[in-house]
């Protein structure tokens, strides 16, 4: 290797790309008004240089060819959205990867801790709950029953997000034959409660099961009418919370749907260090975080650069302070944030682009990106 020509790479500043769906590719005016303008210019202060890209499948060829010119990505993309899919980003972000692209969320990540599963694979920990999860048609057939003579459940299809793919479902009566008549309620905006016989409720899920997918099934928690807490994560540190009253899952109130009423109250932000959210700071990178990475085998370095970990209030213990119950990990698309998040996720991200280039450059003699 020539010894200059590599010294002369590693001083140039990393090139991070942050990219996001669009209608066209990201014009620097679209990129000054978008959520993730805060951290563009945190990494510039830092030194490096930043690439906004505006995702679309129809001009995915051009996105990847901005991909592969960067050290680091960081990517905004809901799997399941009225955009479309990841069926063509995510082998993007592989080749990619495979280029010495750091990338985050990593796909092969996001299926680890961005699908519902993780809330039964992670079950043991602290944030853990009464959670089962269903491979099949017959096991829901035989096992739901049993769990909603209990109280009311939440049924969570292992790819969903918005709302979209979450039910609650208790039994309102027993009905005239073998099979309770079940309420059920989708998390979705705008839903109102069905009634109807189990048998019904459980068929309705045969398509899912035979595109191969799981059911995650966990207890309604009392406390809904509380909030959830968003805790807002860079790798492995807390670097912020939100707090929001929610009506998902609530049944609508008497002025409709529509009313000011049924509409969920604004998220609050706070800072890591906010006094109220310390126990569940200290809980999530004392033993959550690590426990998760255990379960899972992610390291440290492939977590993801900004993720958040949804959690509504549970039972409080003898000494009247918190538990909390985990429903939900995002990974994808983590936005709006705090403003504490945005300088330890820049310099995280800056860090790992920085790793990415010297390691290219170890390996090849050079940090140019293959085109």
């Amino acid at each position: 290797m020539n010894g200059k020509r590599a010294k002369s790479a590693l001083t140039t500043c990393p090139k991070i790309g942050l990219l996001w769906r669009t209608d066209v590719p990201t014009s620097p005016a679209d990129a000054h008004s978008a959520r993730q303008w805060p951290i563009m210019a945190a990494l510039r202060e830092l030194g490096g240089e930043v690439e906004a890209i505006g995702y679309a499948d129809e001009t995915a060829g051009t996105a990847r060819d901005r991909l592969l010119t960067c050290d680091g990505v960081m990517v905004w993309a809901d799997p399941i959205s009225d955009a479309g899919d990841r069926s063509r980003l995510d082998p993007i972000l592989h080749e990619a990867a495979g280029a010495g692209v750091s990338i985050s969320a990593h796909p092969d990540v996001i299926a680890k801790m961005g699908v519902k599963n993780v809330l039964h694979s992670t079950r043991a920990l602290g944030w853990g709950t009464d959670t089962h999860r269903y491979a099949d048609l017959e096991e829901l057939r035989a096992l739901l029953p049993e769990r909603l003579a209990s109280g009311a459940r939440v049924l969570k299809e292992n790819r969903s997000n918005g709302g979209r793919g979450v039910w609650r479902v208790e039994v309102v009566d027993r009905g005239r034959g073998a099979q309770p008549n079940v309420s059920v309620l989708h998390a979705a905006r705008g839903s109102v409660p069905l009634e109807m016989p189990l048998d019904a409720l459980i068929d309705r899920f045969a398509p899912y099961f035979e595109r191969g997918e799981c059911l995650i099934d966990q207890p309604f928690q009392p406390r809904l009418g509380e909030g959830m807490i968003r805790c807002y994560v860079s790798a492995d540190k807390v670097v912020g919370f939100g707090h929001q009253l929610i009506r998902a899952l609530l049944p609508p109130p008497p002025e409709g749907v529509d009313s000011p009423e049924a509409q969920p109250n604004p998220r609050v932000m706070h800072p890591a260090d906010a006094g109220a959210f310390q126990s569940l700071r200290d809980s999530m990178e004392q033993s959550w975080i690590p426990g998760l990475q255990h379960i899972l085998a992610v390291e440290r370095d492939e977590l993801p650069l900004l993720w958040d970990a949804d959690f509504l209030y549970g039972p409080k213990h003898d000494r009247g302070s918190d538990s909390y119950v985990l429903c939900e990990i995002n990974v994808s698309s983590v936005a709006p944030f705090p403003p504490s998040a945005v300088r330890p996720v820049a310099e995280a991200a800056y860090r790992r682009a920085v790793a990415a280039r010297e390691r290219r450059v170890a390996g090849r003699g050079t940090a140019a990106s293959p085109a």
